[in-house]
């Protein structure tokens, strides 16, 4: 299996591809940050991340993405960009019928630490060990993609991922009862909505 990890932003943009290789020795493929300049307006800056991931899923043809999931902090602006770049890339792999899991920041720190409150320079050290690297990845974007895509790879079997294939359409994910296909309440009431629209 190759896993593209995904560590989201809208000025760095991290991506680590990684091959299961034996279970527990995944393999570096690439590593790698897409940057977009702060005084350009947001959607010519997602213009560029969605070229750019493109890219690299062409180039690399992942068999499943693996996203961080964003959560709740006090700058507003930054999750509102960090939100803005996984939606970006959910929807581009969705769009290729790849897979996708979402993974939260604790989630990955433990699986590559042991701990869920590993700081970055525990997080950086350990992908590099695991992945037997002569030299840590760099920036810390770089590292947090490859550690998206090895938790991926050890906990992928248990990790909500969607449907693959031709069919993407959500109310069929939901209907199947698909892993990862789960909507909030509200978003269950929108898609009754929808489906009444659509009979």
């Amino acid at each position: 299996m190759r896993v593209l990890g995904v560590d989201p932003g809208l000025t760095r943009l991290g991506l680590g591809v990684v091959d299961a290789g034996r279970p527990t020795r995944p393999e570096l493929v690439a590593v790698g940050v897409v940057r977009t300049p702060a005084d350009e307006s947001v959607d010519v800056r997602l213009g560029r991340i969605a070229e750019a991931f493109d890219g690299w899923i062409d180039y690399h043809r992942p068999d499943v993405v693996a996203i961080e999931r964003v959560f709740a902090r006090s700058d507003v602006s930054t999750i509102i960009g960090t939100a803005q770049a996984s939606g970006l890339t959910m929807g581009l792999a969705a769009r290729r019928g790849l897979p996708v899991a979402m993974h939260t920041p604790s989630e990955v720190k433990a699986a590559i630490t042991g701990s869920g409150r590993a700081d970055k320079r525990q997080m950086t050290h350990m992908v590099t060990r695991i992945l037997r690297l002569d030299a840590p990845p760099k920036p810390a974007d770089a590292a947090d993609a490859l550690a998206l895509a090895i938790t991926h790879l050890w906990r992928g079997a248990v990790a909500g991922a969607s449907t693959p294939g031709k069919e993407k359409d959500v109310l069929a994910r939901r209907a199947a009862g698909t892993a990862g296909s789960g909507l909030t309440p509200a978003q269950q009431q929108w898609a009754r909505a929808l489906r009444g629209t659509r009979g």
